[in-house]
């Protein structure tokens, strides 16, 4: 018997495309952009070049311009999966052809006329940043539009082409956009992960908290959310289970990918997981909370198995929050506040390989906090920063090649804070004292020597 993934699977693979023209495409009229599709983001550099690409090829017998996925839904609605920046800047170019005076004038001497375009009145955008680009690439659109001619017109509407897929189960329509993507599409795997985990809660939330959801994530600025990913959450998870971390692609989204909160798997691990989930929810969502006004965050762990949909969006907004005020403790007096102090003034702290020791050592840090909280927090910047620190002042150069190999080695910091179920089974790892004759000779480098000296970590 198939499972419901192979099930879509199979269905995925009888699917049937069908090419379709720029005029097709802009005189569907039951298109429609589902709530939880990202703002438009086309800037008037992405515009200027689908529009020098049309002018330039506008003598070959057909081109193509991409795919679009639709779900067709139960009110026979054509929702837009993937393919939805670039259908809304064909929308915009064939607007200004249809209210190009100059233009109309030159096409009616050839009896040509435009399509209608009825469905650009159903399509309404109220994301401020969606509305910002559409009237910047609008007026964009303007001022080129006077290099079309009646040819390019033509050629525009009838030989541009697109591959169009309709899918009617909405998991086969993310799942095939999943797929498309992973042959080669450059998204980045945030935007795999927020198309899968919306797919998940497409069945057990509403339509408002799929709107919210995807507001919040869209407002989170985007080098964070990547960084957050790429450099904290991917190299954690994966040093905890003993497993390389160099970096974070689209072939590793599967380590943010785990249980579904409203599918009863045969599996007793994942029971502990959907009673927490549900409690929460139960809690928060209990009349009695319209009173005391509490709310009970759900008790993420870095490295807990995920719980798709919802969880999933929560968890990154809380792992955020405390990547942000980690430099909290820095506030405390002593040879934490020194340490902290230290590594954010000394001379070598913005090469390269410098940057990859300091993110090793913020990600045991964000590791240990996430566990233990702020208990012993000063031994554990101590011990941390020692091994963390003792590549810097023994290597010529640290790669990041290094960084991954060291946090897989003896004393297996990552795993110990895994394993340790207080905090003196982690602080108690013996750590290596450095011999004089193994430091690499670095002035950049004389404040952290200090503190080693200080702590008695390095043997004269």
């Amino acid at each position: 018997m198939e499972t419901k993934e192979e099930t879509i699977t199979t269905a995925i693979h009888n699917i049937k495309p069908e090419i379709i023209s720029v005029k097709q495409l802009v005189t569907t009229t039951n298109i429609i952009i589902p709530a939880y599709q990202r703002p438009y983001k086309w800037s008037v550099k992405n515009v200027n070049q689908l529009l020098d690409d049309i002018l330039f090829f506008y003598k070959k017998p057909a081109y193509r311009l991409g795919t679009i996925v639709y779900h067709d839904d139960e009110d026979n609605k054509l929702n837009i999966v993937d393919g939805q920046q670039r259908t809304i800047t064909l929308l915009l170019i064939s607007l200004a052809i249809k209210n190009s005076q100059p233009l109309q004038e030159k096409l009616s001497k050839i009896r040509y006329v435009t399509p209608n375009l009825n469905n650009i009145e159903h399509l309404l955008f109220t994301n401020e940043e969606s509305k910002n680009n559409i009237r910047n690439n609008y007026y964009e659109i303007q001022r080129r539009i006077v290099d079309f001619n009646e040819d390019t017109v033509r050629f525009f509407f009838e030989r541009c082409e697109m591959v169009k897929v309709i899918l009617t189960d909405i998991s086969e329509a993310f799942q095939f956009f999943d797929s498309q993507n992973a042959r080669g599409v450059d998204l980045d795997p945030h935007d795999l992960l927020k198309a899968f985990h919306l797919r998940e809660m497409m069945d057990n939330t509403s339509e408002m908290e799929r709107i919210n959801t995807v507001e919040q994530w869209e407002n989170m600025e985007l080098e964070q959310l990547k960084n957050t990913f790429s450099l904290y959450l991917y190299r954690i998870r994966n040093w905890a289970n003993g497993k390389t971390a160099r970096k974070f692609t689209k072939n590793d989204v599967d380590v943010f990918k785990g249980i579904s909160p409203s599918v009863q798997e045969p599996y007793p691990f994942a029971n502990m997981y959907r009673i927490s989930h549900f409690y929460v929810e139960g809690y928060n969502q209990d009349f009695n909370r319209k009173i005391d006004q509490r709310n009970m965050p759900f008790p993420f762990q870095l490295d807990q198995v995920v719980i798709n949909g919802k969880r999933f969006f929560e968890m990154i907004n809380h792992y955020l929050s405390v990547i942000k005020s980690l430099k909290v403790t820095s506030e405390k007096e002593g040879i934490a506040k020194e340490i902290l102090l230290t590594i954010e003034s000394y001379e070598g702290r913005n090469r390269t390989g410098d940057k990859y020791v300091r993110n090793l050592f913020d990600c045991a840090l964000i590791y240990y906090i996430d566990k233990f909280g702020l208990v012993e927090i000063e031994r554990a910047i101590e011990r941390i920063f020692i091994w963390a620190y003792s590549v810097r002042l023994t290597y010529h150069s640290v790669q990041l090649a290094s960084i991954d190999n060291y946090a897989l080695e003896y004393p297996y910091v990552f795993k110990s804070i895994k394993d340790a179920l207080k905090p003196n089974d982690f602080l108690n790892i013996k750590l290596n004292i450095l011999m004089k004759d193994d430091l690499f000779d670095s002035d950049k480098t004389e404040a952290l020597k200090v503190i080693f000296k200080q702590l008695n970590y390095i043997y004269e």
